[in-house]
């Protein structure tokens, strides 16, 4: 039996035995496929789930990879139908009783609220992370919240308001703003005798209320308030409550006690000398403190042995992080941490006193008598610390802290070092799985290289988990080649920034102002002002420190941590302006070596005032964008917004090449809103020119005819009208408006005559003769490609020699001319692969496919086109794609994988807009319908 569980861990589970093997990230899109049960999911809206506006470059290779794994499972686990391919994306369709969130809801309604409540394993989703998870989370948890609710409102309509007293006060005081459960608590304590503390439990809420939201309660909660001062007989119950058994624990509830642990890791591995003095421990001290590196695992085995220890503690286990070492929050002090911990151990607001000292007696007080355990996480010092000790008591206290607490007079210090040999293999294999137990001589070649340290050991046990063509052996060569990254996390935690000399200081705070992920010696020394030599020997020095990471040879990066210290107390001193404008400028460089044929259209940025580290050739231009394309569009969305405009126009023609539409977008934008702002404009008309042109590429054709009709408005300039009117253009030909797009492409060529952009002309050279041949004038369509391929010679542009061979094929395909359009789209395709651009490579080989002649050639050329046009994100080119699938299957005898092909291509056109639906939707009415062939 096939069964998925939510509420907790996210798993899939075969006769009562969770599939392991399957990374969170697969985990995290199932979840969100049965959450949406029944409902067509499209990729975007999952990309969306996953990332949100974060998405990395990847991120729709990485959900076909997710549906890929979870669909292999499936098939192993006889469910194959489960996850299903619609014209819209996919779609989850579960049987009933296979998903817990679904029988959780089906439980509840029908007021069986016990069993339902019994589904839960911890919190909702609790081991994956994505975008959506956060909000689900918070739904799913008030959902259980209210169920609980309606639990206790029978079990007091039952008189059983003496067995619910315990848990009903951790519950309250866990969620202090509910009103319902503080109501059920206040209606409980006074029909248990409680007047007084009923009416203490009731003004806490009315002042946690009105602390954190500045309201009142309701008129159902005043009016309980006042019926409980007044002791109105009609709170009481109608007769005796018959006798009954204590109420079940409800999973996840505490019963008698209060339980704040956090989510105990299911990997925990190793540290059994540790667990042994702790968890063995029977008479030992009442203060333990486990101190250690950063990553080497602390507050885990806190929390593992607190879990451990629980049943000896029945009267509560508590748990606080003192946020000494979170970046970005102050360490919470002693008194607010008491505070809480009262709180947490069900004491009420009222009840507790302001001065600190009174505050620390009470706690004693409380615990006096009590078996508690608490865990104090994440600790400054021994001071920070001392004030929260319980004094002589049976409450038994675990301490994490980066520092030796030496001044805690009878505690027992416990410092926590690196893993054995054997709970290192243990560790990784639980997270790698069977490949780990494959390969133990590299396995402990990966363990050596990652010193034992845990985070080190997840790092790299992550990535082999997440590629599952590698092998242990492939990962532990990556790892030699990269042997600074695992040295600098292994140690990055152990050294302070005092330990530095002045210069090397003052870089690592600059270092903390960048906006991007890393950066290379050349811009670190911009950064600084100073020489490319200087830099280089201070992050070198700064990374023998252990205070940088270098991911990849030359490049320089902080652990996270580290780079929120460096934050904290970085003053820009102009700093980021200076690797802006550095980015400019190398920008320019890189462009001018890669598109020679344009350095015309550059010649309006400045030359820089120092000298910019020269591009020797285009491998390197396309090496180094390729590099520090993600710092450029970070540095322009959070640095000073100066030269935009000019960044923009610098890195066009790489983004565009490269199908890098999304950063286009946001640099675009950027300088569309800078120029708005300074009332630029010719950087307005050209920001609106980029946008159409994208918006185009992209196959959002209303907001590229909207942007290039507000550049022919805003700009005056003739070669940005030209591409505005050769936008127009292309999304009238994709409308099939031909006469339209002829009369917008014949302007934009009587354009670029006049500017002498022979560059333009031969780009609307070509997109014209695709409408002149679609006009019925193929001889004038053959002149106008063959100019337009000379003058892409003459000026030395091969992309733009490449797209006009892909227009000759089509020309010559719809004249008959089969070998030479094929002829035409090999060379082009060509090109496109020597230059990198898989998006226009896509188009050519769509080109190929429909030139073939020959189905089974068909089949296979257009499939090589959706795996490139889907890794560019070419809506356009997939659903060319699809649509010659469809019926290339169809001629083949294929008539189910035609019409799926077939229903994918409508969605997709569909999505553009474009008058190729309704040809598709022809196709499937009529030609691929069943029964036909």
């Amino acid at each position: 039996m096939l069964r998925f569980t939510l509420l907790g861990p996210v798993q899939m589970v075969v006769d009562g035995a969770p599939l392991t093997g399957i990374a969170p990230r697969h985990r995290a899109v199932l979840a969100y496929l049965l959450l949406n049960s029944g409902r067509v999911i499209s990729i975007e809206r999952l990309i969306d789930a996953m990332w949100g506006y974060d998405r990395p470059d990847t991120a729709r290779s990485q959900i076909h990879a997710s549906i890929t794994v979870l669909r292999k499972a499936l098939r192993a686990a006889g469910a194959a139908d489960l996850l299903q391919t619609r014209a819209g994306g996919y779609v989850a369709q579960p049987e009933p009783g296979q998903v817990d969130t679904l029988e959780f809801t089906e439980l509840a309604a029908a007021g069986e609220l016990r069993q339902a409540l019994g589904l839960w394993r911890g919190e909702a989703l609790e081991d994956v992370h994505a975008h959506y998870v956060a909000g689900v989370r918070e739904l799913w948890h008030d959902r259980r919240l209210s169920a609980y609710e309606r639990l206790v409102a029978g079990e007091l309509a039952a008189g059983r308001h003496g067995d619910l007293l315990d848990e009903l006060a951790a519950q309250a005081s866990a969620h202090p703003l509910r009103e319902k459960l503080n109501a059920h608590l206040v209606l409980a304590l006074h029909r248990s005798g409680r007047q007084a503390d009923a009416l203490a439990a009731a003004r806490a809420y009315r002042t946690a209320l009105a602390d954190e939201q500045g309201l009142d309660p309701g008129h159902a909660f005043a009016e309980l308030e006042r019926a409980v001062l007044a002791d109105d007989p009609a709170l009481r119950l109608a007769g005796p409550a018959a006798p009954a058994p204590a109420p079940e624990p409800v999973p996840g509830v505490p019963a008698r006690r209060s339980t704040f642990l956090p989510y105990d890791i299911p990997d925990f591995s190793g540290r059994a000398a540790e667990l042994e003095q702790l968890v063995g421990e029977r008479h030992g001290p009442a203060v333990v403190t486990i101190d250690g590196m950063a990553g080497i695992g602390k507050t885990a085995l806190a929390v593992h042995v607190a879990h451990r220890l629980a049943a000896r503690h029945p009267d509560g286990q508590l748990f606080i992080d003192l946020q000494a070492h979170t970046a970005g929050r102050e360490p919470v002090d002693a008194s607010a941490a008491l505070e809480a911990l009262l709180r947490q151990l069900g004491v009420p607001a009222d009840r507790i006193p302001v001065p600190p000292a009174e505050r620390g007696a009470l706690w004693r007080a409380e615990l006096a008598g009590r078996r508690v355990l608490a865990v104090l996480d994440n600790a400054l010092d021994a001071d920070h610390v001392r004030p929260l000790l319980p004094g002589h008591t049976d409450t038994f206290v675990l301490v994490t802290s980066r520092r030796r607490l030496v001044g805690l007079d009878g505690a027992r210090p416990l410092s926590v070092e690196v893993l054995a040999e054997e709970d290192a293999a243990a560790l990784f294999e639980r997270i790698v799985g069977e490949r780990a137990r494959h390969e133990p001589d590299a396995v402990r070649e990966v363990l050596r290289l990652c010193g034992h340290l845990p985070l080190a050991i997840r790092i790299a046990a992550a990535r082999l988990q997440h590629r599952p063509r590698w092998t242990v052996a492939y990962l532990a060569g990556r790892l030699r080649d990269h042997r600074r990254l695992l040295d600098g996390v292994s140690a990055a935690f152990t050294l302070s920034y005092e330990q530095l000399d002045e210069a090397e200081q003052r870089m690592f705070r600059l270092l903390g102002l960048v906006p991007g992920r890393d950066i290379d010696a050349c811009g670190a020394a911009a950064l600084a002002g100073i020489a490319e030599e200087e830099a280089e020997e201070l992050l070198e020095n700064l990374l023998d420190a252990h205070m940088l990471l270098q991911l990849e040879p030359g490049r320089y990066t902080f652990h996270d941590l580290l780079r929120e210290h460096a934050r904290s107390i970085a003053e820009d001193d102009g700093a980021v302006m200076r690797l802006l404008a550095y980015y400019l400028h190398r920008s320019r460089a890189a462009m001018d070596r890669l598109f020679p044929h344009s350095v015309g259209q550059r010649e309006g940025i400045p030359q820089p005032a120092t000298p910019v580290p020269p591009v020797r050739d285009a491998a390197e231009a396309i090496a180094w964008l390729d590099a520090e394309r993600a710092n450029i569009i970070a540095t322009a969305v959070d640095g000073p917004e100066i030269c935009l405009g000019l960044l923009a126009l610098a890195m066009r023609p790489y983004l565009d090449r490269q199908a890098h539409h999304d950063d286009a977008l946001t640099l675009h934008s950027l300088a569309l809103q800078r120029s708005r702002t300074l009332g630029d404009r010719e950087v307005q008309a050209r920001a609106l020119t980029d946008l159409a042109w994208t918006y185009w590429r992209l196959g959002e054709y209303e907001r590229a005819e909207e942007h290039a009709h507000q550049a022919l408005d805003a700009g005056e300039e003739t070669g940005e009208r030209a591409r505005a009117l050769l936008t127009l253009g292309n999304v009238a030909l994709r409308r099939r408006q031909d006469a339209q797009a002829e009369q917008y492409l014949k302007q934009a060529l009587d354009l670029t005559r006049i500017a002498a952009d022979t560059w333009g002309e031969a780009h609307v050279l070509g997109i014209l003769a695709l409408a002149l041949d679609r006009a019925g004038r193929p001889e004038e369509a053959r002149r106008h490609l063959d100019l337009a391929l000379a003058l892409h010679r003459k000026v030395g542009d091969p992309a733009g020699e490449a797209a006009t061979l892909g227009h000759l094929g089509v020309v010559l395909r719809r004249q008959g001319e089969l070998a030479g359009a094929r002829a035409r789209h090999e060379q082009a395709a060509a090109l496109h692969r020597r230059l990198g651009s898989t998006a226009d490579e896509a188009a050519a080989l769509n080109g190929l496919a429909e030139a073939a002649g020959d189905p089974v050639r068909a089949v296979e050329e257009h499939t090589a086109a959706l795996a490139l046009a889907d890794r560019s994100g070419n809506r356009p080119e997939q659903a060319r794609a699809h649509d010659g699938l469809a019926r290339a299957h169809l001629a083949l005898g294929h008539p189910e994988q035609a019409r799926e092909h077939g229903r994918l291509a409508l969605g997709l056109y569909g999505e553009l807009g474009v008058p190729e639906a309704e040809d598709v939707r022809a196709f499937l009415t009529h030609d691929a319908e069943p029964g036909r062939h």
